[in-house]
């Protein structure tokens, strides 16, 4: 099973949508706090569901199972928590939430991409969940665009 991550923020729209039409991936899991924030622009949740479908053929599916609670990542961006911290209070969170056995596996049937706004895996929590679900399940890759 394929799993591949993105992130928005520092790509145009074209960097954006081609690599993810390039990657071939069939499904979206939104796992932003805040599809809709403003400052999401192309990216905000109605505008991107469209664009998916009718530039890649892709489904747009929410996934606010796998977002950081708002505490967690306000603590992040107020530098109350530095990364180490916020890694561990997330991955706690994922334990909590029990998000191998929460997820629809059947939305991986076909590659998948898991978005959030960062523009590098590096310090984001896409990559954490995607480890997340690499150690639980089966035959993961993980795909950073």
């Amino acid at each position: 099973m394929d799993i591949y991550t993105i992130g928005f923020t520092k790509k145009t729209a074209e960097q954006f949508f081609g690599a993810l039409k390039k990657s071939g991936v069939r499904g979206l899991l939104d796992i932003r706090l805040k599809p809709s924030s403003q400052l999401a622009g192309f990216a905000k949740a109605a505008d991107l569901e469209y664009f998916l479908r009718e530039l890649c053929g892709i489904e747009y599916v929410p996934a606010p199972l796998l977002a950081p609670t708002e505490e967690i990542l306000v603590g992040y961006r107020e530098k109350s928590l530095d990364w180490s911290k916020f890694e561990m209070r997330f991955r706690a969170l994922l334990s909590e939430r029990k998000v191998e056995q929460a997820l629809d596996r059947k939305l991986f049937d076909v590659p998948v991409v898991l978005l959030c706004s960062e523009p590098t895996a590096e310090k984001c929590h896409r990559r954490l969940v995607a480890e997340y679900l690499k150690e639980h399940w089966t035959k993961v890759t993980i795909i950073h665009l």
